[in-house]
């Protein structure tokens, strides 16, 4: 990455709280249910379908959805036409939700018998499974 390009990253980023410019560990992963918090999708629930860390953003199944123009390939392998795809929303605006107790929430970390981090649930204190991608 250019030095320019490193500088506008984190540019971007330094309104990102303790982090200050810094990347964020990033708890959601792909394959998580998530809720949006804010923006136009407020209330919506989805799948993460990608994680772009470097930018702190997720892209979510059937939130943020953005339309592209595109042309036809000279070989006739791409078809023109326009192509609805789903648009990365900042980590910030999402909350992880609870496979037990289906509500959005903070998620705890603790350390089980088998020394071995896990996430917990804060509402309900049940432990967090991820499906399998």
């Amino acid at each position: 990455m250019s030095a320019k390009a490193e500088h506008r990253r984190k540019v971007a980023l330094r309104r990102e709280g303790w982090a200050g410019g810094r990347n964020r560990s990033m708890d959601i992963r792909q394959g998580d249910n998530v809720e949006v918090i804010a923006g136009k999708d407020k209330g919506k629930r989805g799948v993460v379908e990608r994680v772009l860390v470097d930018q702190q953003r997720i892209a979510v199944r059937g939130v943020n959805i953005l339309k592209r123009h595109t042309r036809a390939g000279v070989q006739g392998n791409i078809q023109g036409g326009i192509v609805d795809f789903d648009g990365p929303i900042a980590y910030s605006n999402v909350m992880l939700v609870c496979n037990r107790c289906d509500k959005r929430t903070r998620i705890g970390k603790v350390v089980d018998d088998e020394g071995v981090r896990r996430i917990v649930c804060r509402k309900c204190g049940e432990r967090y499974e991820r499906a399998v991608v």
